[in-house]
């Protein structure tokens, strides 16, 4: 990059420097919303280490560590001899600091390869009837209203229905505590939007859902591993659970930690963000209490959505928190897009009236094709180990050997798309786990454990031929 680059460059950062933190979190913030807005595209260089320090004012690590950050996330490509440039957008699926990306479900949504099975991207495929006749009561209350239809907080039909959803978990809440927004992913970016400041800390479990990691890193906030619930201890900013069928492995808290968890939340004043969009997926007969039901104060967040349990396309998803909050987060919703398109929330409306059936129907399935996959894999893939979901549409696998990003690439070849282990974990370990979901057909769930297979023996060497030799395509 020559100096008048280099100069629009530090011109087009401004004030980066002005935040709380460590120097390389909040120049990597600034890095990254220049990558994301388009404004350094895809393949253009950046300046040298020492350059870039030298013109910033900064110790050499410090852009060191900046750069570091965005090819963990994939932002940046880095090569001895060739320097740092932003990445490609079709970039393989599979590239972390190694060369694997943070988000492979974000890859595929944006760049979806032609014939492979998408082992990665975790949201139902299937609409269920329940959605089209949801959607036509929906455009029967339409008829008449005369509204508008900017509601930032959300619709008042939905945000009551919302309101009597939580009461009746034991939750007791009202439409004031609820806002409406364009699915779970949208609720974690206004949250960390309100919530946090570049260089604070976010505790979040590992594994855990690599769509909040992103937003949290987007937000220039260090994001570190929970050993435990009494982590929260530390006082971090902002603490992220899922309780309830986690993603990527299906695990469930107990009630006795949910109950810790919202206590230490209140007692050291941390927010807690409960990510509850699979909470309705949990095998079990009944889906267990909110962490919210144990809260003594207003500390403990609910997210929520229907993406998971419905279908991936209908983008209607929620917060619960204190009405301050509420009102504060209206806002900033407002500032983005004045609200969600109402249509949809009469039609989420209608689906949660209907809850208990959606859900039925969604659980059976998913059972069915749990065991399925867990079947086929015993069979299959015998040295590939895993414990059975308790819910949720993911199994969390370990490979016997290797590393899980490799592999990843050699299944791809196969026709597989799965996601390695690393996306999962704040601190890029996990490198020898997959995760696998299990929404497709038995029928493609098998033909996509036989391709597993093929890809394995390939990548083990062990020169041993699977039980069916062909690729299924």
């Amino acid at each position: 990059m020559n100096g008048a680059n280099l100069d629009d460059l530090v011109d087009a950062l401004g004030r980066w420097a002005s935040g709380r933190g460590p120097l390389y979190l909040l120049l990597a913030g600034g890095l990254r919303a220049l990558i994301d807005d388009g404004v350094l595209p895809p393949g253009q260089a950046l300046p040298p280490d020492r350059v870039l320090a030298r013109r910033l004012a900064v110790g050499r690590g410090t852009v060191v560590a900046a750069y570091d950050l965005l090819q963990q996330e994939s932002r940046v490509v880095r090569r001895q001899g060739s320097g740092t440039r932003v990445a490609a957008l079709d970039l393989p699926a599979t590239r972390t600091a190694d060369g694997v990306p943070a988000n492979p479900l974000l890859q595929h949504i944006l760049h979806p390869p032609d014939g492979v099975q998408l082992l990665t991207c975790a949201a139902p495929q299937d609409p269920p009837p329940a959605l089209f006749e949801a959607y036509a009561e929906a455009g029967e209350r339409l008829a008449g209203l005369r509204d508008m239809g900017y509601q930032p907080a959300g619709n008042p039909v939905l945000r009551a229905a919302l309101a009597a959803y939580y009461t009746g978990r034991g939750v007791p809440t009202s439409p004031e505590e609820i806002i409406v927004t364009t699915g779970a992913q949208q609720a974690l970016t206004l949250l960390a939007s309100l919530l946090l400041a570049p260089g604070d800390t976010v505790l979040a479990e590992t594994p855990t859902y690599p769509g909040a990691l992103e937003v949290f890193r987007h937000a220039a906030a260090a994001v570190r591993p929970a050993a435990g619930v009494e982590d929260v201890r530390e006082r971090p900013a902002l603490a992220y659970f899922v309780p309830s069928a986690r993603n990527p492995d299906g695990a469930v808290m107990d009630t006795p930690t949910r109950r810790r968890l919202a206590d230490l939340a209140a007692a050291h004043d941390v927010p807690l963000i409960e990510d509850e969009v699979c909470a309705e997926l949990c095998f079990a007969e009944e889906t267990p209490a909110p962490v919210a039901s144990f809260g003594r104060g207003e500390q403990v967040i609910t997210v929520g959505s229907l993406s998971k349990l419905v279908w991936g396309g209908l983008r209607v998803g929620w917060i619960r928190a204190a009405a301050p909050l509420v009102s504060r987060l209206a806002r900033l919703r407002a500032v983005h897009d004045l609200g969600g398109e109402v249509v949809s929330q009469f039609a989420a409306a209608a689906l949660l009236r209907r809850l208990d059936e959606v859900r039925a129907a969604r659980i059976r399935t998913l059972r069915a094709r749990h065991e399925h996959l867990c079947a086929e894999l015993r069979a299959r893939l015998p040295s590939w180990t895993f414990e059975p979901a308790l819910g949720g549409q993911t199994l969390w696998v370990r490979l016997p050997r290797g590393d899980a990003d490799s592999f990843a690439q050699v299944a791809l070849r196969h026709g597989v798309a799965v996601a390695a282990g690393r996306s999962f974990d704040p601190l890029g370990g996990h490198t020898d786990r997959v995760r696998l979901h299990y929404l497709f057909s038995e029928e493609e769930l098998s033909r996509a454990v036989n391709n597993l297979a093929l890809a394995w023996a390939s990548y083990d060497g062990a020169g041993r031929t699977p039980s069916r030799c062909a690729l299924i395509v």
